[in-house]
């Protein structure tokens, strides 16, 4: 049997703990994506402003099913929420900025730029909400 090695043990967590992560943002980017192209392609909204429309609606999924799920967090609501909503508005303006640069300034499909810009986003909320929003020594108090 091998000895037990924190460094191997921490690097699994750690990629359980992402895969999950992705996972569950799998739904909220499904959601995401639907609304993004109902609204350009049923409605003609502009691009730029379903695929904001699109990211509020899949911050919604993912605060409730990370805080149950991927970091199984005790973290009070009262605390939680509104770090999530400042990692999320981080995450809303960096999509923002991503789509126009991907649409107005490298004249890429839509689809293409929401692809390329959902992935710089999935690294910055993740990190953002392992390390702040729902860090471990938070659970003070009632939710």
């Amino acid at each position: 049997m091998k000895p037990f090695d924190p460094l191997t043990a921490d690097c699994a967590a750690l990629a359980r703990q992402f895969s999950l992560f992705t996972l569950v943002g799998a739904f909220g980017t499904l959601a995401h994506y639907v609304l993004l192209v109902v609204l350009v392609e049923l409605s003609g909204t502009d691009a730029v402003i379903a695929s904001m429309a699109g990211a509020l609606l899949g911050a919604t999924i993912n605060y409730v099913l990370n805080y149950r799920f991927t970091f199984t967090s005790g973290t009070p609501h009262r605390v939680a929420l509104p770090r999530f909503l400042a990692v999320a508005s981080v995450g809303f303006l960096l999509n923002m900025a991503l789509m126009w640069v991907a649409i107005e300034w490298a004249d890429l499909h839509y689809i293409l730029g929401q692809v390329i810009t959902t992935s710089v986003v999935l690294l910055w909320t993740f990190f953002g909400n392992r390390h702040w929003t729902f860090m471990e020594g938070q659970n003070d108090g009632p939710r």
